[in-house]
């Protein structure tokens, strides 16, 4: 018997969110002996979101928070109402599902004894580009630490392995999540989803990308209020480190985790860079 808790985490995206759900509900083909709860935490919406779902979708089990609270946490929580599953499966709230998605996530996970993550690759809307999906770290990093990374990598027809994933949409299987337990408390928002494909590599399960696409999801451009011109360094220093951006304590614990040799470097970059910036501008206004 399959169990399948779906863990979602939303903000003020209404209509993305209901069409996440209703693409869940059209999924086509998956095993019999299966059944589906779906965990939803709304971080504060003030667009009507969780009242939407709880009428359109009865059955999901909806949890409303503060808008303080983000993705990382959000799904924390989600994973927390999940008592009893054979798998997790994350979804993001933007994300429209290809119709066998579930069932060739589950297939791919039985293929690897569900013994390791499964990520489900994302196309832009109009199958121009691969938007999300999972990298491989290179062997033998160059002196530049940006070349640390592969490119995305895209769908094959084959499972391929990864090291670090994208979180909108992972099939968890129970053994994978019972070693590694849920998104660490210490990546409220960003990293969590990196941090938890390499720890799972670390623990010895694989990470491996699906053979095809799993759905749908355009980029989401990041939050760049730390660029904002004329701020001033202390202002863009503070946006920076907010959650909606590099906070400290998270990236200085993804970077000593995972990022060695290069993890002293890269801890302070991104903030030597942004005083930089912000003295420029400032100098130059």
């Amino acid at each position: 018997m399959t169990h399948l808790a779906v863990l979602m985490t939303c903000h003020n995206r209404r209509a993305k969110t209901l069409r996440a759900l209703s693409t869940l509900r059209q999924q086509r083909g998956l095993p019999k002996e299966m059944d589906i709860s779906v965990h939803l935490v709304d971080a504060g919406s003030m667009d009507g979101t969780a009242e939407a779902v709880r009428k359109e979708f009865p059955d999901v089990d909806v949890t409303t928070v503060g808008d303080d609270i983000f993705w990382g946490e959000g799904m924390r929580i989600a994973s927390q109402r999940s008592s009893r599953f054979t798998h997790q499966f994350w979804l993001n709230d933007d994300v429209a599902l290809d119709e066998d998605a579930l069932s060739m996530l589950l297939s791919t996970s039985r293929r690897l004894e569900d013994k390791a993550l499964v990520i489900g690759a994302m196309r832009s809307s109009d199958g121009s580009a691969t938007t999300y999906s999972g990298l491989r770290r290179n062997a033998v990093p160059a002196w530049n630490p940006r070349r640390m990374w592969s490119p995305l990598l895209e769908p094959a027809g084959a499972p391929q392995t990864l090291d670090a994933c994208h979180g909108n949409a992972v099939l968890v299987p129970k053994a994978v999540h019972h070693e590694i337990g849920d998104i660490d408390a210490r990546f409220p928002h960003l990293f969590g989803d990196f941090d938890y494909g390499l720890r799972a590599r670390r623990a010895g399960f694989g990470v491996y990308l699906a053979p095809r696409y799993a759905g749908v999801c355009d980029t989401n451009p990041p939050d760049t209020g730390s660029r904002e011109p004329g701020i001033g360094v202390r202002e863009a220093l503070r946006r920076q480190t907010s959650k909606r951006e590099f906070p400290f304590a998270s990236w200085s614990t993804y970077c000593l985790r995972h990022l060695w040799p290069w993890a002293p470097l890269m801890v302070f970059s991104p903030y030597v860079k942004t005083a930089a910036r912000a003295t420029l501008a400032r100098n130059h206004s």
